[in-house]
């Protein structure tokens, strides 16, 4: 229970400081309109980093069940495990999604594109081609893992109190240099959980959610995060 607890409550800063600073961004009349990417990606680091650093010494931190499954896969966490990661994971994801919307509840009216409502929630590629889209979020959630079990490798970086802020960094890079063709979703929760929130949420003019887009950042990320793991075990455990 008390995992469970840490997981839903880490996705959900994840997800509030994530899509809150996409909503600062996009969304009509903000204060933060028309930051760009360097925001966002700077907004999501930071996200991850204070994430870490409130449940890290409970759960692990994992919030993003790419990573719970990519640890799952080298012995890292039982099996057994694995779905109360996961549901909690999901239950973070759209509650934080849910306290978004309530926090900018006045923007979405004043904001008449609904692509940028939804984006505000979850992915899209600006080049809708599916199989580059998953090899994108495969080799992003790739890096994810590798980078976090590199980091986490360093008794230093551990001693050091640094590693939640440094896992934040890697985001923030990951972001920079791999999140311009989908968004980086790199996380089946932080993708699928906000989407849920935004197709029933009562948002004004909000569109569609784009289900024919969702499974990516769903699959991509589960084979990319088992792929990352399993290589630095073995090239480098």
């Amino acid at each position: 229970m008390e995992n469970f607890i840490a997981e839903i409550i880490g996705t959900m800063i994840l997800i509030l400081l994530g899509d809150g600073v996409v909503a600062g961004v996009l969304l009509a009349r903000s204060k933060a309109q028309g930051g760009g990417w360097i925001v966002i990606t700077t907004g999501w680091a930071l996200a991850v980093a204070v994430a870490v650093y409130a449940v890290g010494r409970i759960s692990g931190a994992h919030i993003n069940p790419a990573v719970t499954i990519g640890l799952a896969s080298i012995g890292e966490l039982p099996w057994a495990d694995v779905p109360v990661y996961i549901i909690g994971q999901f239950i973070g994801a759209i509650i934080g999604a849910i306290l978004v919307w309530l926090a900018y509840l006045p923007h979405w009216a004043e904001t008449e594109d609904p692509d940028l409502k939804r984006a505000v929630f979850c992915t899209a590629p600006n080049i809708r081609n599916y199989p580059m889209n998953l090899v994108t979020e495969i080799i992003g959630t790739f890096m994810l893992l590798f980078g976090v079990l590199g980091i986490l490798a360093n008794e230093e970086t551990l001693g050091s109190g640094l590693a939640p802020f440094l896992i934040g960094a890697l985001v923030w890079g990951i972001g920079l240099s791999l999140g311009g063709p989908t968004g980086y979703a790199i996380n089946p929760a932080r993708d699928l959980g906000p989407r849920i929130a935004h197709a029933i949420l009562p948002i004004p003019g909000k569109g569609h959610s784009d289900w024919e887009y969702s499974w990516v950042p769903v699959v991509g990320p589960i084979i990319g995060g088992v792929i990352g793991a399993l290589l630095f075990q073995v090239l480098l455990g």
